[in-house]
């Protein structure tokens, strides 16, 4: 795989993605309740032995379609109508990174965004942050910082735009004005989740989503977890941020070991089930991650590249406000209670705080205090 990039995926290539997706009903069928390890097995096969395996009686004929459909003048223009495009790894542009996954390497993806973004996707300078759907506030706050002071440390932040940690994460590194990675498991032409379409346009524009399969293909489950090991493969290190223990986010950090990547895992409450998964993955070795940078040394060796995690400065009145919710003040009345400042000028002051990123407040109003510092204190 080489970091040029010509024109799109070649007929042989392409063909790969168009019969995966054509099989995709079949494939989800065949994993049976195993989706994490059967994609994989299935993926490492050639494109005739997938066919036989999945669709004994009509494979051969969708084999041919594939071909057929891959060859035709129009697949280009076709995906350029829909405003996406294609490489693989004889039109050159594929992470060489992907190269760890062996024989279930993806020959070729389809995207749209900065395509010239995935020829520069490289391991030793790229992080893959995931984590639950459903996560905490706690964990919401710490993808986006992760992923915020990552990119600003020059880092690709790369994850899979699911509710919730992935989408923190993407968050992240586009407040830090940098491009993001978003991998998807259906077609990359739209958002995925439907609810995530803002964040879909935000990073199409700044940034690349990919898929290994092509537009209008299916949504089904085993394509997650193929996804997950594309995840995987892209960074030299995965973060898993907040997961319980059954979860897909520990799948991609089983495929980041198996592929001799770095798995860090932040740690979280011992009596939450949100954070079960996490909590195991440390007493398994993973490494800790306390902030952007322990995974910055995980990356790339200790004190090879030193960040801050200061914001922009703090007046007193913002001092006081923080010292109060430090000593355990999370509401209004509270904090002013506890600064010693008035409602309406604790409201204002509170609001500037969270919009500077000291402060994060939940759906109930409470505030809390994120890692970030003032460079004064």
């Amino acid at each position: 795989m080489t970091a040029g990039i010509s024109k799109g995926a070649c007929p042989q290539c392409a063909r790969r993605g168009l019969l995966l997706s054509d099989l995709a009903a079949n494939i989800d069928r065949s994993v049976a309740g195993r989706a994490g390890d059967r994609a994989r097995d299935i993926l490492a096969l050639p494109d005739a032995d997938i066919a036989a395996s999945v669709a004994p009686r009509d494979g051969a004929a969708r084999l041919r379609a594939a071909a057929e459909r891959s060859a035709m003048p129009s697949f280009g223009p076709r995906l350029a109508s829909l405003g996406c495009w294609s490489a693989c790894v004889h039109s050159g542009g594929l992470p060489e990174s992907l190269e760890s996954l062996g024989p279930g390497a993806p020959r070729a993806l389809f995207g749209v965004g900065d395509r010239t973004l995935l020829g520069r996707i490289d391991a030793d300078r790229s992080v893959t942050i995931v984590g639950s759907r459903r996560c905490t506030s706690y964990g919401r706050e710490v993808a986006h910082e992760l992923a915020r002071l990552l990119t600003g440390a020059g880092i690709l932040v790369i994850s899979g735009m699911a509710l919730g940690v992935d989408s923190a994460a993407h968050e992240g590194a586009l407040a830090a004005g940098g491009p993001t990675v978003a991998v998807l498991g259906p077609g990359a032409e739209r958002a995925y989740p439907r609810s995530g379409a803002n964040l879909y346009g935000r990073i199409r524009a700044n940034g690349l989503v990919v898929s290994e399969l092509p537009p209008g293909s299916p949504t089904f489950r085993w394509m997650f977890p193929a996804r997950n090991r594309l995840m995987a493969a892209m960074a030299g290190v995965t973060v898993v941020v907040e997961a319980a223990e059954r979860s897909g986010s520990l799948i991609t950090a089983e495929m980041a070991i198996e592929g001799g990547r770095q798995v860090g895992a932040v740690p979280g409450r011992v009596t939450s089930w949100s954070s079960s998964g996490t909590n195991k993955l440390l007493a398994e070795g993973a490494a800790v991650v306390r902030d952007a940078q322990d995974v910055l040394d995980l990356l790339l060796g200790p004190g090879e590249l030193e960040i801050s995690a200061a914001g922009p400065p703090v007046t007193a009145e913002g001092r006081a406000l923080l010292a109060a919710v430090d000593a355990g003040a999370a509401t209004v009345d509270a904090i002013a209670v506890g600064a010693r400042r008035d409602f309406s000028a604790a409201l204002i002051a509170l609001a500037r705080l969270e919009r500077d990123g000291y402060l994060a407040s939940d759906s109930a109003g409470r505030y809390s205090r994120t890692a970030l510092v003032p460079p004064d204190i």
